[in-house]
């Protein structure tokens, strides 16, 4: 994808050697306990809605997955229509640079149809704001010297808008402003089109949905991660998943012979689903990535995407209205405390990013092309970027996604 346009979505790196240390998204230990507050917050969002204080409404599984499909239908994302935008800006931007760059003009047939909009413009402004000079005023528009009348007004239009008392309307009356050679930004331009599987691009900003890609320089458990944010509030802190650390082995296997919360019926159900590394906070603790629904016991993160829910998603396995394979169970989290995250990005540990589905869903069961580099979603994503992301990602890549964690 092209570069984005300075000012649009801009992502400003500041580059401190100090900050890009194997600790770089662990918790101080005097935020420890607001840690702990954040991580009991994430680990609920797994667990069904209990009691009659319960707030959030038991939603069926069927109604879910309908919702999910209407939604799709009408293609309902927000997140691509952004994408479009900035592709399209892009697209402007590199259009303008190039004709910069050969000196490029109009053609002398838009110098003159704008010279008349000129014109035009300045016999309005003439009209409302007559000029002092009586060599320099329009004759044709009555002055109060001219018209003592009584019953004259201006409401009468006689002089608005450079109208006089034999003005009429013309049968057929072409609105200037909708000329595209007289006011070029009404030109019809070339349609985006945008690919939704593969498209990526930088924001200024956090937001639940994005993503974090790990700056080429940060060392650690977070080399090279592309992490998933599921939270984020500025009173609160933020939580996220990294999604791009598959381990060797299914979730039968992984759960098995780790320390963990999920039930022998979850591993039976969900035996072929794949398992990655999620973050170094509570790594007994499983949550589950998925794109079927809001179903009960799940939060949605973006549209299309959505974290816990594993009881109900069960039921749907063992109905065989869900693959196991679209599923992506994750191990631990990572969590910040307030300000953590944005004094982190600011330093240039993070690029903060808006990606597409199959992108976050790549350990998922999502598609994978031709043009996918299929086991390095770092590299992908910053390649997809465009610019200087593809050039980092073009020197640095190589490990991929599949590796021992420290």
């Amino acid at each position: 994808m092209t570069r984005p346009i300075p000012g649009v979505v801009q992502a400003l790196v500041l580059f401190i050697p100090s900050t890009f240390q194997s600790d770089a998204a662990f918790v101080p230990s005097q935020h420890l306990p607001m840690l702990a507050h954040r991580t009991s917050s994430f680990q609920k969002s797994e667990q069904s809605c209990q009691g009659s204080s319960c707030l959030c409404m038991s939603k069926n599984p069927d109604r879910a997955r309908v919702e999910k499909t209407l939604e799709d239908l009408m293609d309902n994302d927000w997140r691509v229509f952004r994408a479009k935008l900035v592709m399209q800006e892009s697209r402007e931007a590199e259009e303008l640079e190039r004709k910069k760059a050969d000196n490029l003009e109009f053609d002398d047939d838009n110098l003159v149809k704008q010279e008349k909009l000129s014109k035009l413009f300045a016999g309005v402004i003439s009209s409302v704001f007559p000029s002092n000079n009586p060599e320099e005023a329009n004759t044709d528009i009555p002055s109060d010297d001219q018209d003592n009348s009584p019953s004259s007004s201006i409401f009468d239009g006689d002089a608005v808008g450079g109208a006089t008392t034999s003005s009429v309307l013309p049968e057929e009356c072409q609105d200037p402003f909708a000329s595209p050679a007289e006011l070029p930004i009404l030109m019809q331009s070339e349609s985006v089109k945008l690919d939704r599987h593969r498209w990526a691009h930088p924001i200024p900003h956090i937001e639940p949905g994005c993503v974090l890609v790990a700056n080429e320089r940060l060392g650690g458990v977070f080399h090279q991660t592309v992490v998933l944010i599921v939270d984020h509030h500025e009173s609160a802190g933020s939580t996220g998943i990294v999604i791009n650390r598959p381990m060797p082995g299914k979730l039968l296997k992984v759960a098995s012979e780790n320390p963990s919360n999920v039930n022998l019926s979850l591993k039976l159900a969900f035996n072929t689903a794949s398992v990655t590394y999620g973050g170094p906070v509570m790594q007994e603790e499983y949550s589950i990535l998925h794109s079927f629904g809001e179903v009960e016991g799940s939060k949605k993160v973006a549209p299309g995407l959505f974290v816990g829910g594993s009881e109900e998603l069960m039921n749907e396995v063992r109905r065989n209205n869900f693959n196991p394979e679209h599923a992506l169970f994750v191990k631990g989290h990572a969590a910040w405390v307030p300000g953590q995250l944005a004094r982190e990005i600011s330093k240039g540990v993070w690029y903060s990013a808006s990606v597409s589905h199959d992108f976050i869903l790549r350990y998922a069961g999502a598609p994978v092309s031709e043009n996918d580099n299929r086991d390095d979603l770092w590299s992908d994503i910053l390649t997809c970027m465009g610019g200087r992301y593809a050039e980092i990602a073009m020197q640095h890549a190589g490990r991929g996604d599949k590796r021992m964690m420290p």
